[in-house]
């Protein structure tokens, strides 16, 4: 096949049949262009009237911003080959010359069933394997749902790695949802697993107030938190995680405060500090104290004789 220069002019760059580009890094490609030229022509489709951009979106565009007026190109005829053919071509050259992000393997799958109904059974045993993908269904799902996402939700995807689990998570939500959720995630500092304790504290929440999450992302305890820029995104987290676990869990809530304003009226030494067991499970208290002198040990173990006798101590102990 001849490599010919085709006017730029006559490229479609509005058809998008081929292309599964998303947040494309054009500068490295601009400066490689600028210094060494364009090393690997495009490949086109004769079309009534132009043509048509099989492989070389990125490049194109970088063509048209640097000002020039053709492009070296292969062209296929017409009928050559067929559109499914030709969008494979696409992504085996991709592939060997870039590669793809996550949302780029989304999109491309999400084409091959829903552009060029391929069957779901071939694309799960020929492509996710080609795009380095486990061969399983749930696999094809997770990607298939990420391709339907708003382009917002798939830059978060991208930016912070994503795990397909959290994924699905975000899928499972409706488009007002997950805007607003994002709205959140992106203000705090989010692993993976805070992320889905996040998400999952949302859906709770959610579940058994009856309620939508962009409601509960709303509520001012939130939005207080989000707006106090003296806070780093660690510390915004910690707060929102603490209000998204007292929505979810109110009773228990409420016994936290019940029982933090019972050990302040208990005044204890600052060196001595006193525990409920964990979630409130069992009766089980844990008193903790430090000392650095024999006077201070005394000291405390005094104080500690007479909170027997400390009717607040004594309501800790039974539960009243």
């Amino acid at each position: 096949m001849d490599i010919r220069k085709i006017p730029v002019q006559y490229i479609d760059v509005s058809d998008k049949t081929y292309s599964v580009n998303f947040a494309p890094d054009l500068q490295r490609l601009r400066s490689s262009i600028e210094e060494m030229g364009l090393i690997q022509p495009v490949l086109l489709r004769k079309k009534s009237g132009g043509y048509q951009i099989i492989c070389g979106f990125r490049r194109i565009s970088v063509i048209n911003d640097l000002g020039k007026l053709e492009i070296e190109s292969k062209v296929f005829e017409e009928k050559e080959m067929d559109a499914f053919q030709l969008f494979s071509l696409s992504l085996h050259e991709n592939l060997t010359t870039r590669g793809f992000n996550a949302v780029e393997k989304a999109i491309a799958l999400d084409k091959l069933i829903h552009r060029f109904q391929i069957d779901p059974a071939a694309v799960i045993k020929t492509f996710l394997p080609f795009f380095s993908l486990e061969p399983n269904e749930k696999i094809l799902n997770t990607y298939l749902s990420l391709a339907q996402m708003e382009d917002e939700i798939k830059t978060y995807v991208l930016n912070e790695e994503v795990s397909r689990s959290n994924i699905r998570r975000l899928s499972a939500l409706t488009s007002d949802d997950r805007i607003a959720i994002l709205s959140l995630i992106s203000s705090l500092k989010l692993g993976e697993n805070r992320l889905r304790e996040t998400l999952t504290l949302l859906e709770e929440i959610s579940r058994r107030n009856q309620c939508q999450e962009k409601d509960i992302v709303q509520r001012s305890e939130i939005q207080v938190v989000l707006f106090q820029k003296e806070l780093t995104p660690s510390q915004k987290t910690e707060r929102i995680r603490k209000v998204l676990t007292d929505l979810r869990y109110p009773r228990l809530n409420q016994m936290e405060k019940t029982f933090e304003k019972k050990r302040k009226d208990l005044n204890l030494p600052s060196n001595i500090s006193l525990h409920h067991p964990p979630f409130f499970e069992g009766k089980r208290l844990k008193i903790e104290f430090q000392f650095e002198t024999t006077e201070e040990y005394r000291g405390i173990l005094s104080f500690l004789s007479n909170l027997s006798d400390n009717e607040g101590f004594r309501d800790l102990v039974t539960g009243q």
